[in-house]
């Protein structure tokens, strides 16, 4: 039975804001306007809980610069999925120790998944003592109080404890983009793939309400917004825990009925729950852009067994098969992890296999980081790096390949594409995407960013396409 979703009372979120109120109150009488530096690592959730962050931020009275030195309040949402990217945080960190002592009053704040993982909050606090704030990504609710708190005594907060994680309704937004805007549909993970730390660190899967989301997604596309994707660790799993249980597609559809020259699109799905009544809804609904992200890891059963991903390699190739039938034009992207332990060189070549026939637009590789706390962490892993690099290299060798026969077929035709970004290169000052997210390097006038156009495309390459307004 799936466990109903715990919704943060609105009172508690009008308390939330009411601290940032009292924080506001305080600001104004500062002899400038306090500055905050919100700087993000990771996926698309912690862009948007980025957002949120700046949502209260803005309203508690801060500003936003990119200078570290001039800002008042630095905030770091990081990531976990990978010991790069964990690495380069705890490092920028680190170097924050010397503004910290030119500036005592400046307050250093650390949130997201990082944070949360066993062990990294003792961590923090031990040898990262210039850090004053430190909380998880199920705790970011209460962040206007935590900040109030600190700023009462000079003591340090730290805020992650184990929690399954809650929905909360009602946090003030400010979006960086104009044109394209992230909305969260869900929160969590349910899946606990042997290699992710994810559901450990945020928690079960919960969803928003329907009515919320379809709300937010209104007010987007009555502000301007061309572009909006909709974000869950595990998209196909939404609903399940609603009291009334409602479908993605069935969400789909209800967001594709609302007025607007906007596209829909959404990330990530698992193979497991991606139905033909899904790719029945794309294919049906005009606003859903023609794209899936859909990662299918390895190619080899016994290494998807072993990652616990509960889908085989025929059952992914056919749910493939089932979609371009739907949709012969479909942009598919996904995952792929190389060196899985155990993984042998032989088992690998089913991964290249799985390209030759699916021939993914894009693809998202990267060798194995183990990741504390997770099954595959603990798993023995014979194969020596410089072996994990040569498959790597030839992965990424045979997709270069394909993209680029890809990206050749466009020459020649027009698409209709989203100008969504201005360029400092005189010789293509617009780039756009297209309805399957190809990135276009556009000749023609800057003051048609943000509209739908049409775009004759002139050349490729393996990253991106070359056009001209038409």
């Amino acid at each position: 039975m799936e466990k109903k979703t715990a919704v943060i009372p609105q009172s508690e979120v009008e308390r939330q804001l009411a601290f940032c109120d009292r924080i506001a109150e305080r600001t104004a009488q500062w002899e400038q306007t306090p500055l905050a530096a919100v700087i993000t690592y990771g996926c698309q959730q912690n862009e948007a809980d980025s957002e949120r962050l700046r949502g209260y931020l803005a309203r508690m009275g801060y500003g936003f610069t990119e200078d570290l030195e001039q800002a008042r309040l630095i905030l770091i949402n990081t990531c976990a999925i990978r010991e790069h990217a964990e690495q380069r945080a705890l490092g920028n960190v680190g170097a924050l120790v010397h503004g910290k002592r030119r500036h005592p009053e400046q307050l250093i704040c650390l949130c997201g998944c990082m944070v949360q993982q066993p062990g990294m909050a003792e961590k923090i606090r031990q040898s990262y003592r210039h850090v004053d704030l430190v909380f998880g990504p199920q705790a970011l609710w209460r962040f206007p109080e935590m900040v109030w708190e600190r700023l009462r005594s000079r003591g340090r907060t730290f805020q992650v404890e184990d929690d399954p994680g809650s929905i909360a309704e009602g946090i003030p937004v400010v979006r960086q983009d104009g044109i394209k805007a992230w909305v969260s549909i869900m929160y969590g993970c349910n899946n606990f793939c042997s290699y992710c730390i994810v559901p450990y660190v945020r928690g079960r899967e919960r969803s928003r309400k329907p009515e919320d989301i379809l709300a937010e997604i209104r007010e987007l596309v009555k502000d301007g917004y061309r572009d909006i994707t909709l974000l869950g660790q595990n998209v196909n799993s939404y609903g399940k825990d609603l009291a009334e249980p409602m479908d993605f597609a069935a969400l789909l559809e209800a967001a594709n009925a609302i007025p607007g020259d906007f596209l829909l699109r959404f990330m990530t799905s698992h193979p497991k729950d991606a139905t033909h009544r899904l790719f029945e809804t794309m294919a049906r609904c005009e606003k859903v852009a023609p794209v899936l992200h859909l990662p299918f890891q390895a190619g080899n059963d016994r290494i998807l067994k072993a990652m616990n991903r509960r889908h085989t390699r025929e059952e992914y190739l056919a749910k493939i098969r089932d979609l371009k039938s739907l949709i012969p034009d479909i942009v598919l992207t996904s995952d792929i992890i190389v060196g899985f332990p155990g993984e042998t060189t032989e088992e690998f070549e089913d991964t290249l296999k799985v390209l030759e026939e699916v021939r993914f637009d894009a693809l998202f590789t990267f060798i194995f980081s183990p990741r504390a706390g997770t099954p595959a962490a603990r798993m023995e892993d014979p194969m020596p790096r410089s072996e994990k690099l040569a498959n790597f290299n030839r992965l990424t060798a045979l997709q270069d390949r394909i993209s680029e026969e890809k990206h050749a077929a466009y020459v020649g035709k027009t698409v209709r594409c989203l100008l969504d970004l201005t360029s400092e290169d005189g010789a293509w000052p617009l780039t756009g995407r297209t309805p399957g997210n190809r990135l276009v390097r556009i000749q023609g006038d800057a003051a048609a960013a943000g509209q739908f156009r049409n775009v004759k495309i002139t050349g490729a390459n393996k990253w991106s396409l070359f056009g001209e307004l038409t």
